[in-house]
């Protein structure tokens, strides 16, 4: 039986101060806009993209917000571990446990587009095995399974 990696994972305020500490140790500042970003982030119940934060975000400030300046916070996020990109969707989510270092296994559903995050080392460590028998040198695997969440799955 495979291990699968639990956290108890913060939430609300708990989680951005989470993210704000990690940001910071890794010897980032934690900007007004880098919070807003997270924020807007956090409140989605799905991966959303930079132009939907960057909307989102325009409305909350009553003001144009550039995607661009979105995009640079997010790669700063991802190499910071505070999000993860769910690549078929070319969107991010919030990562709940920013001090742990894991690769991602996403279920996206096909329908309503709910993402659920695993952690299953047993899985990860053999994909990364596995390409490494066939001589890469695996980076940052990510694996994405389609399909149908359950509630999608049972309104069929």
């Amino acid at each position: 039986m495979a291990h699968a990696h639990t956290h108890e994972e913060p939430k609300g305020k708990a989680l951005a101060r989470a993210a704000q500490a990690t940001l910071e140790r890794a010897g980032e500042q934690w900007t007004t806009m880098r919070s807003t970003v997270f924020d807007a982030l956090a409140g989605f119940d799905r991966p959303a993209s930079a132009y939907d934060l960057t909307e989102v975000i325009s409305k909350r400030e009553q003001r144009r917000v550039a995607a661009n300046s979105v995009y640079r916070i997010l790669d700063l996020f991802l190499g910071a571990n505070l999000v993860r990109r769910v690549e078929s969707k070319n969107a991010y989510v919030i990562n709940a446990h920013p001090d742990c270092l894991h690769d991602c296994i996403f279920l996206v559903c096909d329908r309503c587009g709910r993402t659920i995050h695993l952690d299953d080392d047993t899985i990860t460590n053999r994909v990364r095995a596995v390409a490494e028998q066939a001589g890469y040198v695996p980076q940052r695997p990510v694996i994405e399974v389609r399909g149908l969440c359950a509630a999608c799955a049972a309104a069929t």
